[in-house]
């Protein structure tokens, strides 16, 4: 069965509510946390879907401009991207079960690498939940050295294992 990434619609709203109750327990973001995200930087979301047929979505990812090393709060609204953005903040990526290992992460992480060429901007950063962290390393990912207390304290509103990682394009 082939998956592939494609730009998101606002239709498929739906969806990303339904994969987020099965791969984000814990973690819950409004509806309109996502939609903003969309409408603010369209070209950063992404749904993932089963090739032909019915086209299920499988997955999806959320990516956007930001400061680095100051990631939004979970389930916050940004109003605005920051004209300073220096890094392509990886927001929220899911996949469903079925998904996983059918090189959808591999096509994602050539997508945010040509985001930030396109945008010119020098890092990607996300944080790492769910004990993610090896996966996000083996992507060239690694933790934020030196972190200011302030990201540690935002860091705690995802929960006590959330690491911020940065990757350099």
């Amino acid at each position: 069965m082939n998956m592939t990434w494609r730009p998101m619609q606002p239709a498929d709203l739906d969806a990303v509510m339904a994969i987020a109750a099965v791969v984000h327990v814990g973690f819950y973001e409004r509806r309109a946390v996502f939609a903003e995200r969309l409408a603010l930087y369209p070209q950063g979301c992404w749904i993932a879907r089963v090739e032909g047929g019915a086209g299920q979505a499988v997955g999806y990812a959320f990516m956007h401009p930001a400061l680095l090393g100051q990631p939004p709060a979970l389930d916050s609204f940004l109003e605005a991207l920051d004209p300073q953005a220096n890094c392509l903040y990886l927001h929220d990526v899911a996949l469903l079960p079925a998904a996983r290992s059918a090189g959808l992460g591999r096509a994602l992480m050539q997508q945010l690498s040509m985001l930030m060429e396109k945008d010119g901007l020098a890092h990607a950063a996300l944080v790492a939940v769910h004990g993610s962290a090896p996966y996000w390393r083996s992507r060239g990912f690694e933790v934020l050295a030196d972190a200011p207390p302030a990201l540690h304290a935002k860091l705690r509103s995802y929960d006590e294992h959330a690491l911020y990682m940065i990757k350099p394009a």
